[in-house]
């Protein structure tokens, strides 16, 4: 069966962008652009650098140290064309008593984050591409998922078949893709719309944008998890073009204490886990690299598969993923 593709899809307007958000240190809090350069690795120079378990020997995050949350990264200067794997720019950590530290004072930095922490750890810059070893993760038990996604147990595991199979096997060797420290994808989209839909949800907690760290805040829809819609489409941001791959599954990351004052509240899990199943904003690809500026508009294509042909090619898929994860929990450590 043959499908046949639209060579000049339908773009519809989806808002205009509010925020632009870079994070220099991965897992920590980061900081506000007006604008950005968007690549291939996603926003230019983001995600520079990582916290290494120096017990583990690998590039940890926030779900296995929630405190690298309370810590602000911000470059020394703005970061020149070209920084990426293996060349990149300096950064000043501020910890939460508001002391700043350089990454060019390595042994201070990196004591202090182990306090924090209360776990031997070391900042350690983006590597080379050809260094892969420097990307390998830790193969994640079953016990070690449930603590980093909040699920007790006897809970069913998140759904993690979403996941392309190629993307689902690079992470089970790398703690991230090589190249990146980004979790999966390099860029992460999300509305306001659905901000509010979990604030609805949410009682008194305080839904705040910075606890979903996304690169990309959308304005503009009027309400509803609108961003869910865009996976497997095109966005049109400013002169960016962005492929929307899956639904962001979230962990506990959200409830967690944050930098700039925000307080530890599971009420923001609950609701995103109750309304969204787990999922809130989307990931996506750079398909067409350029400028991304505060107020840029924003517009969308559908999937080239549409109707009866996707629903029957996306069983399909799933099957097969699922599948996969079965066969890959069963011999995934308990």
């Amino acid at each position: 069966m043959r499908v046949s593709e639209s060579t000049s899809p339908s773009y519809v307007a989806a808002g205009t962008v509010a925020q632009i958000w870079r994070f220099p240190v991965k897992s920590m809090s980061g900081e506000q652009l007006q604008e950005s350069v968007v690549g291939p690795r996603g926003l230019l120079a983001d995600r520079m650098w990582a916290v290494r378990d120096l017990e583990l020997d690998a590039v940890t995050t926030a779900r296995r140290l929630p405190g690298l949350l309370r810590c602000t990264a911000r470059f020394e200067a703005e970061p020149p064309p070209g920084v990426g794997p293996g060349d990149v720019a300096h950064v000043v950590v501020t910890l939460p008593d508001g002391t700043e530290v350089s990454s060019r004072d390595g042994a201070r930095l990196d004591a202090a984050l182990s306090d924090l922490v209360d776990t031997r750890v070391t900042l350690v810059p983006l590597p080379p591409l050809h260094d892969k070893a420097a990307y390998r993760g830790v193969l994640a038990s079953q016990k070690d998922l449930r603590k980093q996604f909040g699920v007790a147990d006897g809970e069913p595991l998140p759904d993690l078949s979403m996941f392309p199979v190629r993307k689902l096997a690079e992470l089970a060797v790398y703690a991230t893709p090589v190249g990146t420290f980004a979790d999966a994808y390099p860029v992460h989209v999300l509305t306001t719309s659905s901000l509010r839909t979990i604030a609805e949800h949410a009682g008194a907690a305080e839904v705040d944008v910075r606890r979903f760290r996304p690169s990309l805040l959308v304005d503009g829809a009027p309400a509803g998890l609108v961003e869910q819609a865009w996976v497997g489409g095109t966005l049109r941001v400013g002169e960016v073009e962005l492929r929307a791959e899956i639904p962001t599954v979230r962990c506990t990351v959200p409830l967690r204490e944050h930098a700039g004052g925000l307080p530890a509240d599971p009420a923001v899990a609950k609701a995103v886990s109750r309304v969204g199943d787990r999922c809130l904003g989307v990931y996506a690809e750079t398909t067409r690299a350029g400028v991304v500026r505060v107020g840029d508009p924003v517009s969308v294509a559908a999937a080239a598969l549409t109707g009866a042909v996707a629903a029957s090619v996306g069983r399909v898929a799933e099957r097969l993923k699922r599948g996969a994860l079965r066969t890959g929990n069963r011999f995934m450590p308990r």
